[in-house]
């Protein structure tokens, strides 16, 4: 309950564009990446095959880098280079899928 009225004051201390973003911010980048990497085909043997060191990346913080997941980065990285994304963004993403 506690925690309630701290995020209710913070939005009325700011306006509510300020309240919006810094609430959903993490979400919205979260989705966004999600979508442009989705559109990338993940039935690639490549990209499955890095999910065990996505996990160990995201799990450490970006501390363990394994061999499959830098492979895996530089393909989506090179057939998407529009994709604006940090690499723990893209970890997580392909963890996801």
């Amino acid at each position: 309950m506690r925690t309630l009225y701290l995020a209710l004051l913070s939005c009325c201390l700011c306006n509510s564009a300020q309240a919006f973003d810094s609430l959903t911010g993490g979400t919205v980048v979260s989705s966004y990446v999600a979508s442009k990497v989705t559109s990338a085909p993940f039935d690639n043997k490549l990209i499955l095959d890095s999910r065990e060191d996505a996990a160990g990346f995201i799990a450490s913080h970006g501390d363990h880098r394994g061999a499959r997941l830098e492979a895996a980065l530089f393909w989506l990285r090179e057939r998407q280079p529009e994709l604006v994304a940090s690499d723990l963004e893209l970890a997580g993403a392909i963890l996801v899928q």
